[in-house]
């Protein structure tokens, strides 16, 4: 996914920063949260850091140190308290400002030059990251866009995505499982 799909004229706009912290939930949430992918189940990976370092490979995410398996860890938890917020799950609010709550969500600037960020100045590596990506989410839902944070509609498939068409129209994590869909649809069609 690339940031400029947020500048599309007449939408709100959703800058960089949230929009980098949304796909860090969307990728800790696909590799870490979910049971059922592209139509086949999945089991959550057991080498947590193995599968986090090649999926930030894999998506160009570049940690700021280096992730140990208590990170991973940890960020299972946190991918698991994100989940909601793209289920529309009717908790999700609530899990979403619990999770802001437990790893100290506070807006600051820090470093030179200063940055803006979600998290409190020296948090841990999961805390900040997790303040960062919940704050995000919560941006995209308090500016009205909460229906672009979505779960694949294919049956068979929990991925979630940040849906960045311009009218918050994608239903389908990707093109294969749109295609399982529309043939599954075929074909109930034809028995008609």
């Amino acid at each position: 996914m690339t940031i400029d799909a947020w500048h599309i004229t007449g939408q709100s706009q959703i800058d960089s920063y949230v929009g980098r912290w949304a796909e860090l939930a969307v990728l800790l949430v696909n590799e870490l949260a979910v049971t059922q992918a592209l139509g086949r189940p999945r089991t959550p990976p057991a080498d947590r850091l193995a599968a986090l370092s090649q999926a930030f490979d894999q998506h160009g995410w570049i940690p700021t140190r280096a992730l140990t398996a208590a990170d991973a860890d940890r960020l299972a938890d946190v991918a698991a308290a994100l989940r909601p917020a793209f289920t529309g799950a009717p908790d999700a609010t609530a899990v979403l400002n619990e999770t802001l709550v437990r790893h100290g969500a506070v807006p600051n600037l820090h470093g030179d030059p200063p940055i803006l960020a979600f998290h409190r100045p020296g948090s841990d590596l999961v805390d900040a990251w997790a303040a960062d990506a919940a704050t995000a989410l919560a941006m995209v839902i308090g500016v009205g866009q909460g229906q672009r944070l979505r779960a694949c509609e294919a049956g068979g498939c929990d991925l979630v995505f940040l849906d960045v068409t311009r009218n918050a129209s994608r239903r389908f994590c990707g093109l294969s499982c749109q295609n399982r869909a529309k043939a599954s649809a075929y074909r109930a069609r034809r028995r008609t």
